[in-house]
């Protein structure tokens, strides 16, 4: 799923070029590129599919040479990921009825790539084998606020004993500290990765019961995916689309839901915090990005700007400082989630040309 605007790294991610398709890892590959090296290595190129926002196909082609440009498949709406699942669904559903899937966002970070591609097939054996949707949790680390949970029963399923799989009680948004602090300590809770596994039959099933409303309109499509006619039919269907998550329609109604409970050095690299978190600091705990960037007296600061500016910074502690451009961000790190109201006063006084 590569269909985001990641608004909350603005002004460094923009709606024309959004952070999934950006190096800010500084590794030489994209957040997308590395997703799909990751995948690559257990699985053909070709059966690797991309589901992103129509106006980004030129950028993905250009990052992505290796997969066939049919498997790009292009929304011409944001409807979140409940529509654009089933879109990928019915897709597959043409070229393999049998198939089993992994679905995963393209910006995350994976630290332990050997773990996690051991837990991907670990997964993708599970749901091949019995009719189930399966989730992956992550141990949690702290009491998190920004991460959705999942809360698992204790009961080991038959023959997984010793494979950290469980049963899903309950999904929870994202808590208050105090509620994330009793999550923490209860140890039967994880966080919501955003990654999932099911058989195509057991989804479609799934999307049957829980979201009609969304399957039959791509169930009218079931002669033209794959032909020359796909794209327009898309066009005229996802204006009539609910807008919903995968996680709201269908995980947290569904009853034979499961977790993959793991620890690959995941983070979902939502804010410029958890980017902080992942990045070398210097001494003084500054993570800086730029070849001209100075510090005084300054500590615990992000700092990205492009290399041929120069920024002179004395007496920052714990800050955000983002140029991208002619736009620069200066934000204290524990108030970032005013990122969005600033980006939201940018849209209302100026207009979309700087966002």
């Amino acid at each position: 799923m590569a269909g985001g605007i990641g608004s909350r790294f603005w002004p460094l991610s923009k709606t024309k070029r959004p952070k999934q398709f950006l190096d800010i890892l500084g590794t030489g590959r994209t957040l997308l590129q590395q997703t799909f090296d990751r995948f690559r290595q257990i699985m053909p190129d070709d059966h690797i599919f991309v589901v992103s926002n129509l106006e980004y196909k030129e950028i993905i082609v250009e990052q992505l040479p290796e997969i066939p440009v049919e498997n790009i498949l292009l929304e011409p709406l944001r409807r979140n990921t409940a529509p654009c699942i089933d879109y990928a669904n019915f897709r597959i559903q043409k070229l393999d009825p049998e198939a089993n899937i992994v679905v995963a966002p393209s910006d995350h970070l994976i630290v332990k790539e050997e773990e996690f591609l051991r837990s991907v097939n670990q997964g993708l054996a599970f749901v091949a084998s019995r009719d189930a949707l399966l989730t992956m949790g992550i141990v949690p680390s702290r009491p998190e606020t920004g991460y959705g949970y999942i809360q698992s029963i204790q009961k080991e399923v038959p023959g997984y004993e010793t494979s950290g799989l469980r049963k899903v009680k309950t999904f929870t948004e994202k808590p208050d500290l105090t509620l994330a602090r009793v999550f923490l300590e209860s140890g039967d809770f994880y966080w919501n990765a955003g990654i999932f596994f099911w058989s195509l039959k057991s989804v479609m099933r799934s999307f049957e019961t829980y979201l009609p409303e969304i399957h039959t309109l791509f169930q009218e499509g079931i002669d033209i995916y794959g032909t020359a006619k796909e794209q327009d039919f898309i066009q005229r269907t996802y204006g009539s689309c609910r807008n919903i998550s995968i996680d709201y329609g269908v995980m947290e109604k569904a009853e034979n839901v499961y977790v993959l409970i793991s620890d690959f050095g995941w983070s979902d690299l939502g804010t410029w915090g958890s980017l902080y978190e992942q990045l070398s600091k210097d001494e003084e705990q500054n993570s800086v990005t730029g070849k001209h960037v100075f510090m005084h007296d300054s500590s615990g600061n992000i700092v990205n700007v492009q290399d041929d500016k120069l920024v002179v910074l004395q007496g920052l502690e714990d800050y955000i400082v983002v140029q991208n451009d002619n736009i620069i961000l200066v934000c204290r790190r524990e108030e970032e989630q005013k990122i969005k109201q600033f980006v939201n006063q940018v849209r209302t006084e100026i207009g979309e040309e700087m966002l």
